[in-house]
């Protein structure tokens, strides 16, 4: 087993802890007073975690040299999509138990649903096309369309925001991370021109 393979696997398994935790606690009956809040909360902030950290994998193979990190990015990004998934569910089973009028309204009615069902919409295509085979067959469109997760990123960021409305020491941070990996992105893709032109 390579060095690589104990990374990726480690971080398979760290990827796991906090869907093991929300397991735990609801046995443990320890969701606090108000558990739907909290299992949303949790499951949401962890997408978000999930999500910047795919966004970091680019910059840091081209920082480090260490091709192989890349191999991370399909992970995480799932993981990403795996927790939105719960976190989306938790608002369509527990909030609503599946009143499709109601969250129809929610949706259009309070802008952070708007924008965090906006995130969801945007993570779907993106989980839908990351296969190999997918990867493949759509050849150049395929990176045309993952930088959806740039806008992706910025909607999940601006959904914490709004949701925590006063306390917003914690969007914060993950609003500068946003803006630092778009920033390198950014210049990453400017950098040849701006050679170029001296």
């Amino acid at each position: 087993m390579t060095r690589f393979t104990v990374i990726r696997w480690t971080i398979f398994a760290a990827a796991l802890v906090p869907a093991a935790a929300l397991v735990y606690w609801l046995f443990t009956g320890n969701l606090t007073a108000n558990p739907i809040d909290f299992i949303t909360d949790w499951t949401g902030t962890t997408a978000l975690v999930f999500l910047v950290l795919s966004l970091t994998v680019t910059p840091l193979r081209r920082l480090t040299g260490w091709n192989e990190v890349i191999k991370l990015r399909r992970m995480l990004g799932l993981f990403a999509f795996f927790y939105a998934c719960l976190h989306v569910s938790t608002w369509m089973v527990l909030d609503w138990f599946f009143d499709i009028a109601s969250m129809a309204s929610d949706v259009v009615k309070r802008p952070f649903i708007t924008l965090g069902m906006t995130t969801f919409l945007l993570l779907v295509p993106l989980a839908l096309t990351s296969t190999a085979g997918m990867i493949r067959r759509l050849g150049r469109r395929w990176t045309q369309l993952h930088r959806l997760v740039y806008l992706a990123a910025i909607t999940a960021t601006i959904h914490f925001w709004w949701v925590v409305k006063a306390d917003v020491r914690e969007p914060r941070w993950y609003a500068l991370a946003v803006v630092i990996l778009l920033t390198f992105r950014v210049w990453w893709v400017w950098k040849p021109r701006l050679h170029s032109v001296h």
